[in-house]
């Protein structure tokens, strides 16, 4: 299997972890592992086509805001919240603290 690339806690930039939260359904992916703790990568609380979610997760993993288990076919994705807060304290707290729950995609029930 290959290795997905996951950037060490001190490569994490800035931007690039400030353009993975600014999707919608993004934010909303990080806002339930932040809540939650470890997701699988095909969430039922979402109606977004599985490429499209495939790509949100390697913005996610690539911006280095989450880590990867496999797990046989399965992925588990868990939030970096230390490493996020080490680098950047505050930020993840302050964007989460403020984004609204009503997200595109996401099931109407949880909302």
């Amino acid at each position: 299997m290959r290795s997905m690339p996951e950037p060490k806690a001190a490569d994490l930039d800035l931007i690039a972890v400030l353009h993975a939260l600014a999707d919608p359904v993004r934010l909303e992916l990080v806002r339930r592992m932040a809540a939650d703790g470890e997701v699988s990568c095909s969430p039922e609380y979402l109606d977004v086509p599985r490429s499209t979610l495939s790509n949100h997760w390697r913005v996610l993993r690539e911006a280095g805001v989450t880590w990867t288990r496999a797990e046989g076919k399965a992925r588990y994705m868990t939030l970096r919240r230390e490493d996020l807060e080490a680098r950047f304290p505050g930020v993840l707290g302050t964007i989460l603290a403020s984004a609204t729950t009503a997200v595109v995609g996401a099931a109407p029930a949880d909302r």
